[in-house]
């Protein structure tokens, strides 16, 4: 329902009140009957905007002037802040942040879910700065960077305080050779990704097919550089990793999240759902006699077929919809683990679940919406242990949820 409360003129000044952070990377605010949102502004806060109508009851500010900060505030550390869209917490302290993310977690389950989650929710982190292994850099026209929230626009860049050493490296040798002839006008889109030795180079987007002659240009300027897969090592574990491949991204807290995943787990069948490149899958084995790894992609199949290689029988693949497995499964194995990309296992994987009825599940996320729906969807028949917050993306408004279940007795 729309309110019949005015809308605000939008050339005119008005100061209100922060209430809160929601996902997404803004703040809220209410202003005669209506929700303003607005960026860099933080709970509590005192700030003067230019509210604009979005749709229906919902206003935006992008025009936010601070009158009475936070005692959590602190100042960005990068130079891009505000006009990169990468980052939308550097504002704030990074233990608020880490505090902040739970709530919003709890308010997402409450809204969305209609799930009232009463115990504690731990918190997993690392180091807030040089954390990510994986950046995803655009050019045009002689430019290269991110983009501009809410925009195809590049904000040029010569550096990324979010982003590790050899990343900053790579930015660094990249600023300068799209500059020169060589470089492909027509290449639009380029992801790195490193293990701080190796560097891996992905075309995104580009308006025509990439000749080889630039990779190994790339080899002769980023040391380092290799053609193919990069095996990537946790600590624990070395991962091959082909291009189109998902890997997490923060390179601190990987063994940390596979931990948590894993909690007080043994017996004698699991699966793996989403399995990717087998981040969950080949630490599973060293609990369960078998486990089986259920992954659709083509790359990540041929990279999980690598990874578990010296395994044997203990781990198996089966390339197939996550669905359409579970839809032949007649036996409940002893634990599951869903690890789906950002739009959620969904109804019909939480349909086969609430089926099979394993003793226990565990469901890694990266969107608190998506997995409210699916909890939502189990609740039916299993009751939530244990929640977690891995916080794999700092300074920002991401984080990544693993929910514990347990079936109802």
């Amino acid at each position: 329902m729309v309110s019949d409360a005015p809308v605000p003129n939008a050339k005119q000044k008005t100061t209100v009140e922060v209430e809160k952070l929601v996902y997404g990377g803004d703040a809220l605010a209410r202003l005669s009957g209506h929700v303003v949102l607005m960026p860099f502004a933080l709970p509590g806060e005192q700030v003067q905007i230019e509210p604009r109508r979005a749709k229906g009851d919902l206003l935006r500010a992008r025009s936010v002037e601070v009158l009475q900060p936070s005692l959590r505030r602190v100042q960005p550390k990068c130079e891009y802040f505000g006009r990169c869209g990468g980052c939308q917490y550097q504002h704030a302290e990074y233990a608020y942040q880490l505090e902040q993310k739970s709530c919003i977690l709890r308010e997402t389950l409450l809204r969305i879910g209609g799930i009232s989650f009463e115990p504690d929710i731990r918190t997993i982190s690392g180091e807030p700065w040089q954390y990510r292994n994986r950046i995803q850099l655009h050019f045009e026209s002689g430019r290269m960077g991110f983009r501009y929230p809410d925009s195809h626009q590049i904000c040029g860049i010569t550096h990324c305080p979010i982003s590790s050493p050899k990343l900053n490296e790579v930015i660094g040798i990249l600023a300068k050779a799209v500059t020169r002839p060589e470089w492909p006008a027509f290449l639009r889109s380029l992801e790195i990704f490193t293990d701080e030795k190796a560097v891996q180079l992905h075309v995104v987007e580009t308006n025509r097919p990439v000749a080889a002659r630039f990779f190994q240009w790339m080899t002769e300027l980023i040391p380092g550089c290799v053609p193919g897969a990069l095996d990537y090592d946790t600590g624990k574990r070395a991962y091959r990793v082909s291009r189109g491949s998902f890997f997490q991204v923060n390179r601190f807290v990987i063994e940390p999240l596979v931990e948590e995943g894993l909690t007080d787990v043994s017996g004698q069948t699991a699966l793996d759902l989403y399995a990717g490149v087998g981040l969950f899958t080949i630490p599973m084995a060293d609990r369960f006699q078998h486990v089986e790894g259920v992954e659709r992609g083509g790359a990540a199949c041929r990279d999980l077929e690598w990874n578990i290689a010296g395994l044997g029988e203990r781990v198996s693949i089966a390339k197939a919809d996550a669905s359409e497995y579970l839809k032949r499964t007649t036996v409940a194995p002893d634990f599951i683990v869903a690890d789906p990309p950002r739009a959620g296992i969904g109804r019909e994987v939480a349909g086969e679940l609430l089926r099979i009825r394993s003793p226990r599940v565990t469901v890694v996320s990266c969107d608190p919406a998506t997995l409210s729906r699916d909890l939502k969807l189990l609740q039916e028949r299993y009751v939530i242990e244990r929640m977690t917050v891995v916080d794999l993306f700092p300074q920002t408004f991401h984080f990544e949820t693993v929910a514990h279940l347990g079936l109802k007795r």
